[in-house]
């Protein structure tokens, strides 16, 4: 099929989109606010670092998913939402990684533990791959110090293609691989230099293809490709020209984000702002939509199938093990550094926005987090439904193991719906999205959260019989 077969095709769900808008699950405006955690990161109250780990035990296997967090970067993006330390030198960079070292040995102590046991690895950021060859391999060694990777699974990084190039990018590869990397997520976001100039990316389009090049070259047969769609000054045409162009690119896996304006993090991203000040450049929803199924359509036809939501690969076996062991097997999960999160079996915990704040926790031998939440029952029940229903599927036998309940006892009305309008599929074992519903995931998720979590006000939803706020005694 051509492209203008494809967007034919693709209006079907715009027609999905505009019914859901009238049921009242799509909000009337068609924004939307990711669903990747519930609560949402941006509802934490207050937490004192001592209350974290009251009445918590560790896993019985003492593994952990594990996530290490470099926020540094040589650009601000427009369309990022968390906080970064941009342009910043060696000395402050290595502060940050005596910082980090010092966090993680804060934890070992809280948790009585020698060395982690780690489940799965993600190094992000920010830009891990900002550090120079010499910081990288620096902390590469003080993380090979406090976790004992011999369980693990697999060990991924979040990289920038710039920072894969010339000497210094093969080094930084040579040094992944040799800790024993078997996956890497390049951050492309386009194959159009026009709109990674408006990114405020800081590489090109060539760029990309080198670094997937690199990869490979290195050994890397796991290299997953990310992009935004729905960007001011975007045309179908010019989308579909990126897609095709990560199709033949050889890249294992490809990755799609629907462009987030509403800050779903802790920091403003620039895009908010424009959208405030330039509402006119953005692109109209019914466009996105058909940007999203038409690339569903297009990777669906070279190939590729959806593994876990919104990334497609052409072996089902290549996907995040991390992302499936937080967010699909609800695995315990440490994050290390600025803004992260940490989700341990009933609790959350975030860490401080701010370096300042972040260091003098740490130097004072706290683990650093100043927001978070130990679950009531009734948050630990929707927690335990949404992340998997979002990712992949809610396992009925392993709900009721983790929260003492079954699930059609607890949202009976909710689950009916969603099944009456073809968007939940549902047998004696699992319950899965749809094809339909998929595609309109975040907001089924929304479907399943409290009144006072709902991301919008009752206004921007309709009054169907599947506007959040209409279900939430049910």
């Amino acid at each position: 099929m051509n492209d203008q077969e494809l967007f034919e095709l693709a209006q079907e769900r715009v027609r999905d989109l505009h019914e859901l808008q009238g049921l009242g699950l799509v909000t009337v405006d068609g924004d939307f606010f990711p669903s990747v955690h519930y609560p949402p990161i941006t509802m934490y109250d207050r937490m004192e670092p001592g209350e974290l780990l009251q009445g918590y035990d560790n896993p019985f296997v003492d593994k952990f998913s594990i996530y290490l967090h470099i926020p540094f970067c040589e650009h601000r993006c427009e369309f990022c939402h968390y906080p970064v330390g941009l342009n910043a030198s060696p000395l402050r960079k290595e502060q940050y990684l005596d910082m980090l070292a010092k966090e993680m040995d804060n934890w070992l102590a809280a948790l009585g533990l020698d060395r982690f046991r780690a489940r799965s690895v993600l190094i992000a950021g920010g830009t891990p791959t900002s550090l120079s060859p010499e910081l990288f391999a620096r902390m590469h060694s003080d993380f090979a110090k406090r976790v004992d990777l011999g369980p693990c699974t697999q060990l991924a990084y979040d990289v920038h293609p710039g920072d894969l190039l010339g000497p210094d990018g093969a080094e930084r590869l040579r040094i992944m691989r040799d800790y024993g990397s078997t996956r890497l997520t390049i951050g492309a976001q386009s194959f159009d230099d026009g709109i990674l100039n408006r990114m405020n990316r800081g590489h090109s389009a060539d760029d990309v293809q080198r670094a997937i090049d690199a990869c490979h070259a290195a050994g890397y047969d796991d290299v997953c490709i990310e992009f935004i769609f729905g960007y001011p000054g975007q045309s179908y045409e010019t989308w579909m020209a990126t897609l095709h162009r990560a199709i033949a690119s050889g890249a294992e896996e490809i990755q799609l984000y629907r462009l987030k304006v509403v800050p779903y993090g802790d920091f403003d991203g620039v895009i908010t702002k424009r959208r405030r000040l330039q509402d006119e450049e953005f692109l109209p929803v019914d466009m996105q939509m058909s940007m999203k199924q038409a690339s569903i359509l297009a990777l669906n036809q070279a190939g590729f199938e959806e593994t876990l939501t919104r990334v497609f690969s052409k072996n089902p076996r290549q996907y995040s093990h991390y992302a499936s062991d937080q967010c699909c097997k609800l695995h315990d999960q440490l994050g290390f550094g600025l803004s992260t999160f940490s989700s341990l079996r009933d609790r959350f915990s975030i860490t401080p926005q701010r370096f300042a704040e972040y260091y003098d926790l740490v130097e004072r031998g706290a683990i650093p987090i100043n927001r978070g939440l130990v679950r009531s029952a009734d948050e630990d029940q929707r927690w335990n439904a949404i992340l998997p229903l979002k990712n992949w599927k809610i396992h009925k036998k392993y709900y009721k193991l983790r929260t003492g309940c079954e699930i059609n006892d607890l949202f009976p009305r909710r689950i009916a719906l969603l099944r009456e309008h073809g968007l939940l599929y549902e047998d004696d074992k699992i319950l899965q999205l749809t094809p339909r519903g998929r595609f309109f995931a975040d907001e089924i998720c929304a479907f399943f959260y409290t009144e006072n979590y709902v991301p919008f006000e009752r206004h921007n939803y309709a009054e169907g019989p599947l506007n959040p706020f209409r279900v939430v005694n049910f």
